[in-house]
């Protein structure tokens, strides 16, 4: 975090001498410290992200600014690497903020540019670093030369030879000597002229970090509030959940009570149709009341009628009884007829055969005879 607060105050000192080179938009994470695992997002909403070129310490830095604070600040090695982790997610790991950078971009086009320029600056960097190195090796040997030409001048001139000779050669090493030395007096100048450039920036360093400390302390101090205010939140927040349940069981009580009403409305229509049959059927009994009177008087000739015929019935009856009894008498004489009759028609039988064996000792006796 001090690394990273030590490079916010140097790029605000160096912006000057920076100018971009690429810039997009994205949504920033870093890396949970605790779990290195889960991402922890940086930013609320999508910001800019931008490559910048320091020219005079041919460097490139990926920076990214939400509002005040600096939450991206990378200076880009020939040793990282940007990888693609989905489709519109990359990260890539910065050991010298001791993090990983994510950026979330809102379509594959603008991460495949990102990743494209994360690539080409990774090779400028890599040559740039080839660079130096190769400078600092020419130096090291041009120096390391300068040190074994230097003594060889100094030799007598037995050694080198006459004293034309010696001229002949102090001339070219006098001016290399002397070119070698303007050279040196211009470093140290300019050596001098970095260092109390690099106390300045080592002072502006120390007072920006002053006041990051305070506005860490500051920060620290909003944090607490803000989790208090968040505990406030949550408290009304859930007040909230239970007024809203409550309202969602008195919606539903609606509900219902209106179901109910809609039921309600149908019986009412229902009844009112029945009322109205009702109301016919009214209007018909009392059409018919009005001829109530003639259905009397043919009910009561009805009824006369009927007692007349209740009447007769009567003496129908009577004379029912009288035949029956006539039928029954009859019956018990015509039994006792039959019976009688039976009994003669035994006689006469019993005569029959008697007359038949006569017929038949007489037909015997005129055989004999």
């Amino acid at each position: 975090m001090d690394g990273t607060l030590h490079l916010l105050s140097m790029n605000e000192y160096s912006s000057t001498r920076e100018q971009p080179i690429f810039t997009t938009r994205a949504h920033v994470f870093q890396i949970d410290p605790s779990t290195k695992k889960n991402w922890v997002p940086a930013s609320k909403q999508a910001v800019t992200v931008s490559y910048f070129y320091d020219s005079t310490r041919n460097s490139y830095r990926i920076i990214s600014v939400d509002g005040s604070k600096v939450i991206i600040n990378s200076t880009i090695t020939p040793n990282m690497t940007f990888t693609k982790t989905s489709q519109k997610f990359g990260q890539w790991a910065d050991s010298r903020a001791n993090t990983v950078f994510g950026l979330g971009f809102s379509s594959e086009q603008q991460l495949a540019k990102f990743a494209e320029k994360f690539q080409e600056v990774k090779e400028a960097a890599k040559l740039a670093r080839d660079k130096s190195q190769e400078k600092t090796e020419a130096s090291s040997n041009h120096s390391q030369e300068s040190g074994r030409e230097t003594p060889s001048s100094t030799q007598p001139s037995s050694i080198n030879g006459t004293d034309d000779e010696k001229a002949c050669h102090a001339g070219p090493v006098e001016a290399h000597l002397k070119s070698e030395n303007d050279r040196l007096k211009s470093a140290v100048a300019q050596g001098t002229t970095n260092a109390k450039k690099w106390e300045t920036e080592l002072q502006t360093l120390r007072d920006s970090n002053a006041r990051l400390i305070d506005s860490l302390e500051e920060s620290a101090t909003n944090v607490e509030q803000w989790k208090k205010q968040l505990a406030a939140c949550k408290e009304e927040s859930d007040h909230l959940r239970i007024k809203i349940a409550e309202l969602e069981a008195q919606c539903e009580e609606a509900e219902i009570q209106k179901e109910n009403n809609a039921k309600l409305s149908l019986r009412l229509e229902a009844l009112k149709a029945d009322i109205q049959e009702k109301d016919l059927e009214l209007e018909n009994l009392r059409k018919q009341a009005e001829i109530i009177p003639q259905l009397m008087e043919e009910c009561e000739s009805m009824t006369q009628k009927l007692q007349a015929a209740e009447l007769k019935n009567q003496e129908m009856g009577n004379r029912m009884e009288t035949l029956q009894a006539d039928i029954g008498e009859s019956e018990l004489k015509q039994s006792m007829l039959k019976s009688e009759l039976k009994k003669f028609m035994d006689v006469l039988d019993g005569k029959i055969d008697e007359l038949h064996e006569f017929r038949q000792g007489l037909s015997k006796l005129g055989v004999d005879n």
